[in-house]
């Protein structure tokens, strides 16, 4: 009993989850994270292809295993007709209205430089929870498509 009383003892209980407005900041961050990593790929003349963890059921014995396979990323830019990027943050495959009336969901960005510092300014924004209201709507949004 001697050896646990140099720790610091106290009375704790684990969260069983967190709040979904945290969820969907959390999973907006992650997938503007991956934007940052493409862009900043994209400028180098690389590639950003992220692995993940996929398993597959082999159809002749019926058994599972792993594998890994590089996951597909869309970018949420591209280049309108006077030349500028504008680019246009998505939930899903809905992109979010930026403005408070729901209007406009693109960014007009005249270089790439510019792009990938948007993307970082947009990645604290939605870590501070600036953009809640939107990613609620989107989401609600995207929810009612699937009840259908």
């Amino acid at each position: 009993m001697s050896m646990l009383s140099n720790f610091k003892l106290v009375v704790s209980k684990r969260e069983k989850s967190t709040s979904p407005v945290l969820q969907r900041r959390l999973k907006l961050s992650n997938k503007i994270y991956e934007q940052i990593q493409l862009a900043e790929a994209k400028k180098q003349g690389s590639t950003y292809a992220p692995i993940r963890v996929k398993t597959v059921v082999n159809k002749v014995t019926g058994e599972r295993h792993s594998i890994e396979a590089a996951k597909r990323i869309r970018e949420w830019w591209f280049i309108n007709d006077s030349g500028k990027i504008n680019l246009q943050i998505r939930y899903g495959s809905k992109p979010i209205a930026l403005d408070t009336k729901g209007t406009k969901n693109a960014i007009e960005i005249s270089s790439g430089d510019e792009l990938i510092e948007a993307l970082k300014t947009l990645k604290v924004a939605v870590e501070q929870g600036e953009l809640d209201g939107q990613i609620e709507s989107t989401s609600g949004a995207l929810r009612a498509g699937f009840l259908k």
